[in-house]
Parts: structure tokens; C-alpha cells; sequence
């Protein structure tokens, strides 16, 4: 109640201040701790042994620099950035301090501040402490060097916690994918008595084929064929046969439907190569053809052949030989679909890393991601097996030339935010550092293998580092991370602006102050995004003194969580991120319920979204 809300704040907030998954939890300023004798000492720091370690094993080979040369820079940033760090936090102190006040003394005079005619003096007063920024007009983006699954494809973005290897490698391999596995195993195409065996304990997808459903799967999949590919007459559901054929220089897809007739793409385009044996149809084994096309080839189709739509592709497995291949008509086995395009390896609030041991995992898989080596060995029935990352996918295209498409997501990395400090690394008189200094500089050391191209697998082809900086409260703590990020650049010789900056935009005061935190990073920034919980959380947080708040429910349905999701891509768009900048939304946490995702996401692209988030199955 309203009566209780102000005596059980106190509490409340202390709570939030000390619980690792109250993610709203007040600044943490750095503390003075003994370093055990345990903690090595390089330069003026003192270093947990189990961090010295994967610097020493894992960041630093190949990378061209030493463990002795990262800690200096460590050292280097934590002298220079660390007392504006500290600045920043206690200016968040001291906003919060005037906001209570401010609130407080409203209550005590009686007034209501749920009332729509409060606001205008509210605004006046956020201005008045410097809370509002002063708008200083319009600003465009410059970033340069962002690849197109960022900067030009609409695509779903994963956010995988990075200390598990093999959640990390599902996430990096979450680029292609089955359609027809994500068709029977979840309910976008629904379950039906007709599809269940009477006899069967357990639905289909957990005990063995059923045919039956199979055919459902098929069903779906010719018509979003017919939906994203029409053909020039007919549909997907009547096509016998699909082979590659030159026209001039160019190769186009012809198909034969079941009566006889042959037919192509209605738009041509949308075929961009193949693979394998699928023609000419008809042909005879001395490599003859015969005079028209047949429904049942003399030698089986086995082949791939690759469309694209809207900047994703599909890929058609023919396989004639293989179960499902030969109950399809067409001879289409699967469908493999352009999934994910990017992800986001966080070390922040989707992963428990509370000490050197947790972190240096979660270090350890960052740097495998970005020298592509990372395993992770498991076990499936009853066999021994090892997940790596996906290779790169060949095919030849329209013209017979050998083209490849990415294997893998791009990866963001998540650093935390300003707010954590570690006593993993320990300065002379015994204080914490920020931990952000030790993920940027971790992240970037890591990034190095990819950068110059001596990785087994590529992240960037356009030589950039993507860090998503999360918790950050207005311009000036975004101008720290660009500061934070040209030390860095110049500690390992990089281009300047190598590393791109993503904006959370899930405080209170960056949501307020969006477009000058933009223009904080306005040569770096790549990503913007919206957090339902989060900003809610700081919401509650910021002006908890007002009183109580809504049910989650209703809050979804406010008028401020509206304006706040439609002012993200309103400028976004505005600060010209067409073309440069990535526009994301808050993640789907129900990866059984795939059904209520599209429906819930298509919303989001429809409203201006690049980056629908969601989080990759274990």
C-alpha cells in the first residue's frame, strides 16, 4: 500500500544494492580489499591467479602482445578512466537523492504524483538538476565498417549467457537451421488427433516420425514457398522436379509440376545458385538428355539449390534417396533457412559471474569464439560427441562462379556496466577496479585473431569489434565508454573507431536523453535497443518515492513504455541509422512457444526493428 511503501523503501533498496539478480541494483563504488597471497603481482596491480592464467594462455597468444603488456594497459585505463567512473556513479547518487527529495516533499504537501497535471512541474525540476539534457538538435551517425547482417538485414539476434560453451556454440551455429525440424518439434504448425497415433504415449516429436505430421510439415513449408517464391503458374505442392538451367549466361530455376508442365520462378532473381546433380532432367547415364523433362529422373536428384529473400536465404535440400525426400513429390528433404544473423555473448545480466573463476570461463569461451576453436564435448545416445562451430556454406552461383555464405552469427560481446567493479584485479592500496575495464580490454585482446585474419573462422569481414555496453545513464557515461574504447584502440594499434559501441537504452536517463547519448558515440555506435524489464526496473527504481507502480501486466500497456518503445526507432531512424546502425527489441524468453513469437515479432519489425532479440535453445 501507499502507507507502508515509504518505511519499507529503505530495505528494499539496500536489497537491490546487494543481490546479484536485482539487475536495477544501485552503483557500486569500488572497495578496499586484502589481497590474498595467493594474488600475483604485475606492475602496480595484483592479479587473482585464475585471471593471470587464461590472460596468459588464452588472450594473449597469437594476439602479437604480452600478459605483462595487457595488465599495463589495465593499469593504464584504471589510473586514467577510473576516478571518472567513480564521478559518474556518484552523480547518480546524487540525482537520485534530489528525485527522492523532490518526491517527498510533493507527498507532504498532499499532492498526488500519479496526476497527468504533476508532470509539466516534474519535467521542469528534472531539467532544473541536470537530469534532462539540453538538446543540442539534430545528429547523424558516421559509423563506418559495420557488416550488412548489422547494418542492412532485418534478422532475428540471439543473446546467449557466454560462460556455457556449448549454449555459446549453439548460438554461433544458429545462422542455418531445419525448418522442417522447427516445424515438427513446435507448435507453429498446430498438433492434431489426426497427427497423433492413438496409441502413442507422447506426442510425435518425442516418440519417433509420424508421417502423418511429416506431411503437415511439408504441407506448411510449400506454402510459405508459395508465399516468399511464387512460381509463374502453379504452386510448390504440385512441382516433381527442380533443376538449374542456363538461359544465355545466366542459370534460372525451372521446375516441372505434376501435369507435365514446366514452369519458373515468377521472380527470376530470387534464385542465386546450386549445387550437386539435379539435371538436366531426364538425363540418361551417359550423360544424354532426353527430349522433355520426367517426373522421375533416370539418375536420383541430390543437390542444393539457394534462393534469397528479403537478404536471407534458403537453401532446398534434394535428396531422393533420403525418407523424407522420397515421400515430397518435389524430392525436397528439408528446407535449410538464414536464421540468426547476429548474437550477443553476454558476460553481463543473462550470466552468474560473481568471481575470478566464473569470469575466467566465461573469458575462455570469448576467446575460442574469436580464434574459432572452441569445443564443447558432450554426449548423445549414448555416443561421444564434440560441437565446433559451422564452417562457411560454397555453392556456385547464377553464373557457375563459387561463391560463399557465412557459416556463423556475427558475435556481439555484452560487457558489464560502469557499475561492477572485481576484486579479481586489485590496485596497489588494495581497491577494486571497474570490471568493464577488464571485459573491454579481454574482449578486444581476443578480437585481435579475427582482426588480422589469423583466426580459423571469421566473425568481421569488415575488421570491426561489436561490444554492447549495457547500464549506461545519460551522455556523459557514453562519452566514458567511447574514452574507454580509444584507449583500447590505441593500446593495440587499431584503426581508429575498430570498436563499435551498442547503447542499451533501457535506463531512465538514456531513454530520456537518447539522441545526445547517440551523439556521444556518433562515429561508433551500431546498435540501439529497447528492454522491457530493465527499463521498467529503472523506472520503479528512479521514482520509487511517487509511490506504487502497476502490475507487469498493465504496465505493458502504459502510455510511457509505448512512447518509450516508438521514441527508440523514431531516433534511431532520425540519427540515420539506415544503411550504418542496428534497431533491436527485447527478447522472446519462450523458446517452446514459437507460435506466440512470430506473432509477437513481426510487430516489432513492423514497427521499425532490425534486431528482434531472443535467447537459443541449450
Amino acid at each position: 500500500s501507499s502507507t507502508i511503501w515509504p518505511k519499507a523503501l529503505p530495505a528494499f533498496r539496500a536489497r537491490c544494492s546487494r543481490h546479484p539478480s536485482i539487475r536495477f541494483r544501485l552503483p557500486t563504488m569500488s572497495s578496499v580489499v586484502t589481497p590474498p597471497p595467493s594474488y600475483l603481482s604485475v606492475g602496480g596491480l595484483r592479479v587473482h591467479p585464475t585471471l593471470a592464467k587464461v590472460i596468459v594462455e588464452d588472450v594473449c597468444p597469437g594476439s602479437g602482445f604480452s600478459p605483462t603488456y595487457f595488465f599495463q594497459c589495465l593499469e593504464s585505463l584504471v589510473a586514467e578512466l577510473g576516478p571518472e567512473v567513480e564521478r559518474c556513479l556518484k552523480h547518480r547518487d546524487e540525482l537520485q537523492v534530489k528525485i527522492d527529495a523532490f518526491y517527498e516533499k510533493l507527498r507532504a504537501n498532499g499532492v498526488d504524483t500519479t496526476k497527468p497535471d504533476v508532470r509539466p512541474q516534474c519535467q521542469a525540476f528534472l531539467k532544473e538538476i541536470g537530469y534532462l539534457e539540453e538538446d543540442k538538435g539534430p545528429v547523424t551517425i558516421s559509423t563506418m565498417h559495420v557488416d550488412p547482417e548489422i547494418a542492412n538485414i532485418p534478422a532475428p539476434q540471439l543473446v546467449v549467457p557466454s560462460d556455457n560453451a556449448r549454449y555459446v556454440l549453439n548460438a554461433v551455429n544458429s545462422r542455418w537451421g531445419s525448418l522442417f525440424d522447427a516445424l515438427y518439434g513446435f507448435d507453429v504448425v498446430p498438433q492434431t488427433a489426426v497427427q497423433t497415433p492413438a496409441n502413442a504415449a507422447e506426442p510425435p516429436s518425442k516418440g519417433g516420425y509420424n508421417p502423418v505430421r511429416g506431411e503437415a510439415v511439408i504441407d506448411f513449408a510449400n506454402g510459405l514457398l508459395d508465399e516468399i517464391a511464387p512460381l509463374a503458374t502453379g504452386s510448390w505442392s504440385k512441382v516433381v522436379r527442380l533443376w538449374p538451367q542456363f538461359v544465355g549466361a545466366v542459370q534460372q530455376l525451372k521446375l516441372l509440376l505434376e501435369d507435365g508442365t514446366a514452369t519458373s520462378l515468377k521472380t527470376p532473381a530470387l534464385f542465386v545458385g546450386a549445387v550437386g546433380s539435379l539435371g538436366p532432367p531426364g538425363a540418361k547415364a551417359d550423360g544424354s538428355a532426353e527430349a522433355a523433362p520426367t517426373a522421375k529422373p533416370v539418375n536420383p536428384d541430390l543437390g542444393r539449390i539457394f534462393l534469397k529473400h528479403n537478404g536471407l536465404h534458403l537453401i532446398l535440400e534434394i535428396d531422393r534417396e533420403d525418407k523424407i525426400g522420397k515421400a515430397s513429390p518435389s524430392g525436397i528433404k528439408d528446407i535449410t533457412v538464414e536464421g540468426a544473423l547476429t548474437a550477443i555473448l553476454d558476460m553481463e545480466d543473462s550470466v552468474a559471474a560473481v568471481d575470478a573463476e566464473d569470469k575466467s570461463k566465461v573469458y575462455r569461451n570469448i576467446c575460442g569464439v574469436f580464434r574459432g576453436s572452441l569445443e564443447a564435448p558432450f554426449v548423445k545416445d549414448g555416443q561421444q560427441m564434440v560441437r565446433r562451430a559451422n564452417r562457411d556454406v560454397w555453392y556456385r552461383d547464377e553464373r557457375g562462379d563459387a561463391k560463399m555464405l557465412p557459416g556463423r552469427v556475427v558475435c556481439l560481446v555484452r560487457n558489464v556496466g560502469h557499475h561492477m567493479f572485481t576484486d579479481m584485479v586489485l590496485t596497489q592500496d588494495g581497491r577494486t577496479v571497474p570490471e568493464g575495464f577488464v571485459d573491454l580490454l579481454v574482449t578486444v585482446g581476443a578480437a585481435l585473431q579475427d582482426l588480422r585474419g589469423t583466426s580459423q573462422t571469421a566473425n568481421s569481414r569488415m575488421g570491426s569489434v561489436y561490444i554492447v555496453k549495457p547500464k549506461q545513464h545519460g551522455s556523459k557515461e557514453v562519452d566514458l565508454t567511447a574514452k574507454m574504447f580509444g584507449r583500447a584502440e590505441e593500446f593495440f594499434g587499431l584503426r581508429r573507431n575498430t570498436i563499435k559501441m551498442g547503447i542499451m537504452d533501457e535506463e531512465r536517463r538514456t531513454s530520456a536523453n537518447l539522441r545526445e547519448c547517440i551523439r556521444a558515440a556518433a562515429e561508433r555506435v551500431f546498435f540501439i535497443n529497447t528492454g522491457f524489464l530493465d527499463r521498467t526496473g529503472d523506472e520503479i527504481h528512479t521514482c520509487m518515492i511517487a509511490g506504487p507502480v502497476v502490475r507487469k501486466a498493465e504496465m505493458k500497456q502504459q502510455k510511457w513504455i509505448r512512447a518509450y518503445e516508438d521514441q527508440n526507432v523514431d531516433i534511431g531512424l532520425f540519427c540515420g541509422f539506415q544503411g550504418k546502425a542496428q534497431i533491436g527489441k527485447g527478447m522472446w524468453a519462450k523458446p517452446d512457444s514459437m507460435k506466440a513469437m512470430l506473432e509477437a515479432k513481426i510487430t516489432e519489425l513492423m514497427a521499425g526493428a532490425r534486431a528482434p532479440g531472443g535467447a537459443p535453445p541449450p
